[in-house]
């Protein structure tokens, strides 16, 4: 116990997969607490006076008060979800992706034991790399299926879940229990892929078409079962899938999270890759040339082929991670458009972008692309992905395995070479290039999608769930979140000229105030577990 105090990296090390460890030496009044490399377990705590509490959910710490913090519903909105190490209580922390807290002699250290480091190896053969990357997938999926319990698959069709849902039934030697969502949508409906997958490797597949009245049903429990607001639109599609699942007697979902963010699989990497090449001119030709002439006359002139070009080096020129954010929706539209001006006065509206520079430096690595990995293994795998489908599987009553994820599969990625992530634009080069011949090839070509809502298009034909987003909207403004008359407008002409775009800011508010009036946050205790110290605890850097 004191060598996990005195260290923590090397005891940590040693744990494989998913956890959230808690020990406590009552005689030296030592606490300690761990979660694993991405958060697939995770761990919260607060201080009242002496007395530290924690529990797997934000929303179950024992305290005898809970507020509501302003700047985390300002990073909501912007994340649409909270990052680690906050959450939507002032008072709760949760934490952090390879995180540990110690308490000793009355002081709470925080620190990291798993920091990842992208060195790449050269001279490994194409070929031999490809044959050990599929022995380790065949190992991960052999030990998700050695878990006792009726195993199934999400399946979106795309590269990860045909992967682990083939080499799952390879494995076994019989077809995996497969599960699909469709929207009967324009354009959102990928169900095809999935069921190429399903015919090429003979699983038992069963599908479910989500609905616009299922939105307006599964809204309200799905707000319910998150500890804190959670606005990634494809939870309720993944709640919907994991339901029928569940309804199949499976009591284990295995999910295909993290191989994009493990192998370059993201569509934004490669756009960023595009805007590097603009460093690569001389310096001398950006500076006295490009620029000058697209700061005149030549970017304001509104002819198509000169605007896009001034808006390509307008974007080159901004740093990394800033100009990640140049899409974001609370940036373009204004945090002064859409929030109460009294809030608004409690919030530091740069807070999220230092958070993210601060995470984006810390990556130990000599590439765009790896830093950009090093920043999604917080923000969309440990932040949003992996919560959004723990969640979902679990108000389904499931538990979920992820064998992209294994440490092994994990250590492999850190040693790629950067093109072989990403190479000529084209995304997750070695992934697709080492499973060539098991997936089928239209799954080989296929665009990343996934389990994408087609609510903004919905909100615009259904009256219920137009109903449900106005009403959401207007409690929001009586809450003196939303700035009063911002909701008119929205839900107006804007929703209905941009269906997609405007869809999902209304999605991410819908979903704040559905999630607040599940809870009365004001002064509340829960059932959970709670440990006195006798000492004082300060909080000190680690």
């Amino acid at each position: 116990m004191a060598r996990l105090c005195a260290s923590g990296v090397s005891a940590f090390a040693d744990l494989k997969g998913g956890f959230g460890v808690f020990f406590i030496e009552r005689r030296s009044k030592r606490i300690i607490l761990a979660v694993d490399r991405f958060s697939i377990e995770t761990a919260c705590f607060g201080m009242e006076g002496n007395r530290f509490s924690f529990s797997d959910r934000a929303d179950a710490v024992p305290l005898d008060s809970r507020t509501l913090s302003a700047q985390c519903i300002h990073d909501y909105l912007y994340f649409h979800t909270v990052p680690a190490p906050a959450t939507i209580f002032r008072e709760v922390r949760r934490l952090e992706h390879g995180g540990h807290l110690c308490i000793e002699h009355g002081e709470l250290r925080l620190g990291s034991h798993w920091q990842p480091r992208f060195e790449e190896i050269r001279g490994v053969t194409l070929a031999a790399r490809s044959e050990q990357f599929r022995e380790l997938l065949r190992q991960s999926v052999s030990v998700e299926a050695a878990v006792p319990g009726k195993l199934g698959c999400f399946l979106s069709g795309g590269t990860d879940s045909s992967t682990v849902a083939g080499m799952l039934s390879r494995t076994t030697g019989e077809g995996a229990r497969t599960y699909s969502i469709g929207f009967d949508a324009p354009g959102y409906d990928e169900m095809e892929y999935a069921r190429v997958a399903a015919r090429h490797f003979g699983t038992d597949h069963h599908e479910y078409y989500v609905t616009a009245d299922d939105v307006v049903q599964g809204v309200s429990e799905v707000s319910a079962h998150f500890d804190q607001p959670f606005g990634n639109s494809s939870v309720v599609p993944a709640y919907f899938c994991a339901r029928m699942a569940q309804g199949d007697g499976v009591t284990r979902l295995l999910a295909g999270d993290g191989g994009d963010e493990l192998f370059g699989g993201n569509t934004r990497y490669r756009f960023q890759q595009f805007l590097d090449l603009y460093q690569t001119l001389p310096e001398s030709l950006r500076g006295r040339v490009i620029e000058p002439a697209f700061s005149g006359w030549l970017g304001r002139s509104g002819i198509p082929g000169l605007k896009h070009a001034a808006a390509y080096v307008r974007n080159s020129r901004i740093p990394m991670p800033d100009r990640m954010q140049s899409f974001n929706l609370l940036s373009r539209i204004g945090a002064s458009e859409i929030l109460d001006p009294a809030l608004l006065e409690a919030v530091d509206q740069r807070e999220p972008l230092r958070d993210q520079q601060r995470t984006y430096a810390g990556a130990v690595a000599d590439s765009t692309i790896n830093r950009m990995l090093h920043y999604d293994w917080k923000y969309t795998l440990a932040d949003t992905d992996l919560p959004k489908v723990r969640g979902a599987a679990g108000l389904a009553g499931l538990t979920v395995g992820y064998p992209l994820l294994a440490d092994e599969i994990a250590d492999f990625s850190l040693g790629l070479p950067s093109n072989y992530k990403l190479r000529n634009f084209r995304l997750r080069w070695f992934f697709k290039e080492a499973l060539r011949n098991f997936l089928p090839d239209a799954t080989i070509r296929k665009k990343k999608h996934g389990f994408g809502l087609p609510f903004g298009l919905w909100a615009t034909q259904h009256a219920g769930l137009r109903d449900l987003a106005g009403d959401s909207l207007a409690a929001l403004e009586r809450r003196g979140i939303l700035r009063a008359g911002f909701r008119d407008g929205l839900m107006g002409h804007l929703l209905a000229a941009h269906p997609g775009y405007y869809g999902e800011l209304i999605w991410i508010l819908m979903m704040l105030e559905q999630w607040l009036a599940m809870h009365d946050h004001a002064t509340w205790t829960s059932p959970s577990r709670s440990v006195g110290a006798d000492a004082r605890v300060r909080v000190v850097a680690s």
